[in-house]
């Protein structure tokens, strides 16, 4: 069985893992298509957004940049100067490609402001988790207990509306997508747990923030 929980001091003693494959930045509307046609040869893709950041109360920015990514090659669709191409759209809604992400209503929320699209083949790491013994949430977390790295957060806030990205933002944001893709192949290899397992999981975890906070109610589902 998978280990269920990680410490935050534990993946900080890990080292640290980046995606080191190809990446391709679809800044202009005439690199779209073939970049749509590469990634449908694939079955399964990674996909993650960035935002960029507001340290404004009230301030909201739109999707700054979507990443899809395969094993080996990630593309970064910077929306802030193509926004929500139809071609893209139209990607997001084939159910025959699975798009693996953690998190995915807040990104398709982001993503629908831009274009108001249909959504096909989409799968968030967070629902499946569990079902092989994961109580984490994060992506940071998760792959850490699969692959014992760490995914850095360093480029997190940084501007995804810059003229040009750095090296290192490119980095950060193919890294995302990859590892919700490698998470997903690597929990593919693994046996789910029973609904009894699962249930006692969350009991259990539910019982120990219980104690932190007594007004925790226990649904009587898995009592």
């Amino acid at each position: 069985m998978l280990r269920s929980k990680i410490s935050k001091e534990e993946v900080n003693e890990l080292p640290v893992v980046i995606f080191e494959g190809k990446i391709s930045i679809i800044d202009d509307l005439w690199k779209v298509n073939t970049a749509i046609e590469e990634l449908r040869k694939n079955p399964m893709v990674g996909i993650d957004t960035e935002t960029k950041p507001s340290f404004t109360r009230g301030t909201h920015h739109k999707v700054s940049l979507v990443q899809i990514s395969t094993l080996d090659h990630c593309f970064l669709f910077r929306l802030n100067f193509i926004d929500l191409p139809q071609k893209l759209a139209d990607f997001f809604a084939d159910e025959s490609i699975k798009k693996i992400g953690l998190s995915l209503r807040d990104d398709l929320i982001g993503l629908n402001k831009r274009m108001i699209f249909k959504q096909g083949g989409f799968i968030d790491i967070q629902t499946i988790a569990r079902n092989y013994g994961i109580m984490e949430l994060s992506l940071q977390k998760i792959y850490a207990i699969l692959f014992k790295k760490k995914i850095s957060k360093s480029q997190r806030l940084t501007n995804w509306e810059n003229l040009e990205l750095t090296e290192q933002q490119q980095r950060y944001a193919a890294t995302d997508a990859w590892a919700s893709l490698k998470i997903y192949h690597q929990l593919m290899t693994k046996k789910k747990l029973s609904k009894k397992e699962v249930d006692n999981m969350i009991l259990e975890k539910m019982l120990e923030l219980q104690t932190l906070n007594p007004r925790i109610e226990i649904p009587e589902n898995i009592a």
